[in-house]
């Protein structure tokens, strides 16, 4: 194997050059990615198409053959299953993902990158199509953190990258709202360090990104008598349609209306560097509390409603990590600490505590659609003076490493 060289020619972004290079990652191959050439490609492969994997011994072409070669590369690594059975799980599963995925969804989301043409018939069935494959995934992945046994595969592999473009572009939360088993496994998987080698950070959809006429209002019929007068009157009403609507005034954001109407002492961003810097938390809750406008800010414990469905550490860390990330748009007037506790063989629980701007968690859940899925009470702020007992339970998520509620802290993440 240490003689072996290998080579992928793929355009920049290739989806299918995900697949190899993923399991390359893995699998410690080191694989060169020469700027494309598409001639070069052409030549090598039979097809003349890219992805095209120059190794020492000759040409592999077509993604999945490419993955699987490297996948092969190390046993040890178990990326092609750990049994004859696994093996066949996981071929099945890229089958799977080449004749029921990839195709529509290329279909969907390659209108929008520009690869092809938008036609309102081809994207609707490729909507209905992803949607039916996804349910299949989903209803799998019911009692499974990953396709085949218990670590990622090949099969994880192939699949989340026919899925990156989609999940990113045209996927929104309402219409992956019925594949919640699929996202979970989806954000585990390219969370992985592997996986984010290859294609970086992936931020899911919030609103679907259209196409190149996929919005434009159809043609207006003709009609009339053909003469000059209604042919003037038509040209008039073409003419209105056609003239573009005024710009929609810009609404500020309700936190930033707030600063105006009703400023605070409180800085966020002082606290924020006091929480970082301070020399012990002692001294940075001391801050806090000669420093909390109670009438400006408000304060709250935050549930998450679907503990029973934590299974795993990372999978509940990532989940917290995914909140945090979606809550970009508040950062300026939030501050929250979240914690996983609890066992995988008890329960795990994602808990936090949150410092908001204003008096209310609306604003969050306005930005964070996910902000839906936890309960929030409200511990202190505005008509509600802070008891002690609950300053102790905001000492305690800020500032505890451990244990919280008598139960382990397994991860912990500070949005500030």
């Amino acid at each position: 194997m240490s003689s072996q060289t290998y080579t992928l020619h793929a355009p920049p972004g290739s989806f299918r050059a995900f697949k190899p290079l993923i399991a390359a990652e893995y699998n410690s191959i080191p694989i060169s990615v020469p700027d494309f050439d598409a001639a070069v490609a052409k030549s090598l492969s039979p097809t003349g198409k890219a992805p095209v994997l120059q190794t020492s011994s000759g040409v592999i072409f077509e993604s999945n053959a490419m993955a699987r070669h490297v996948a092969r590369l190390r046993r040890d690594t178990c990326l092609t299953g750990k049994t004859v059975f696994e093996e066949a799980e996981v071929d099945a599963w890229v089958d799977f993902g080449a004749n029921e995925l990839e195709i529509p969804a290329c279909v969907w989301f390659y209108p929008v990158a520009g690869y092809m043409p938008f036609h309102a018939d081809a994207y609707n069935k490729a909507k209905s199509d992803l949607a039916k494959a996804l349910g299949v995934l989903n209803n799998y992945l019911l009692t499974k953190t990953y396709l085949v046994g218990d670590q990622i595969t090949l099969a994880d592999i192939c699949l989340v990258s026919a899925l990156v473009y989609p999940m990113k572009l045209v996927c929104d939360k309402a219409y992956l709202k019925p594949f919640g088993n699929v996202t979970r496994w989806f954000n585990t998987c390219v969370n992985q360090p592997a996986f984010k080698a290859v294609i970086g950070e992936v931020t899911l959809c919030k609103k679907e990104l259209t196409a190149p006429g996929q919005s434009a209002a159809p043609a207006p019929k003709k009609g009339g008598d053909g003469g000059k007068k209604g042919g003037k009157k038509e040209k008039k009403a073409k003419e209105a349609k056609e003239a573009p609507p005024p710009a929609p005034k810009k609404v500020e954001h309700p936190y930033k209306i707030m600063d105006k109407e009703k400023p605070s002492k409180f800085s966020m961003d002082a606290w924020k560097k006091t929480y970082s810097n301070a020399a012990s938390y002692e001294d940075a809750m001391k801050y806090f509390w000669e420093k909390f406008d109670a009438e400006g800010y408000s304060l709250w414990y935050q549930n998450y409603n679907y503990n029973d469905e934590n299974k795993r550490i990372f999978m509940a860390a990532n989940a917290v990590g995914g909140f945090q990330q979606r809550s970009e748009e508040v950062r300026k007037w939030a501050f929250g600490v979240m914690d996983v506790l609890g066992t995988e063989e008890t329960v795990l629980e994602i808990k936090g505590v949150w410092l908001l701007r204003g008096d209310t968690v609306e604003h969050l859940k306005s930005a964070n659609d996910d902000a839906n899925w936890y309960s929030w009470k409200k511990i202190g702020g505005p008509g509600m003076p802070i008891s002690d007992e609950d300053k102790e339970v905001v000492r305690s998520f800020w500032c505890e490493e451990n244990e919280l509620e008598g139960k382990p802290i397994q991860d912990s993440k500070v949005f500030k």
